[in-house]
């Protein structure tokens, strides 16, 4: 875990907390580095439309990446950390969208 100066989150209507115009429940608080690009979107449908290219999944052997930033604290998490936090910030508590898990295959190798 670690705490960058500042990461830009990109998406359709995203606020501070990364939530966007497709999901934005109080536990919708999770931005996603896309393993194609390089760069933070807050969700797949906002990479769909914003991105040009097609997106890709990160490889289980690439778990350590930190690719996730929590929205409330500005923490990133490795995908290591983030599939095994119980839907809840290891640094700050907030609590995750446990429907998200659905869309694991949409990032994440399984």
């Amino acid at each position: 875990m670690s705490q960058p100066a500042s990461i830009t989150v990109h998406g359709t209507g995203v606020n501070e907390r990364t939530q966007c115009a497709h999901w934005h429940s109080e536990r919708d608080i999770i931005g996603i580095k896309f393993k194609c690009c390089d760069t933070f979107y807050a969700c797949f449908d906002c990479h769909q439309e914003a991105a040009n290219h097609a997106p890709a999944v990160w490889p289980k052997s690439e778990y350590v990446t930190e690719a996730i930033l929590c929205g409330n604290c500005k923490t990133t998490l490795s995908i290591s950390s983030y599939l095994s936090c119980h839907n809840t910030c290891p640094r700050c508590q907030a609590a995750f969208n446990p429907g998200c898990a659905t869309h694991y295959p949409l990032y994440f190798e399984r």
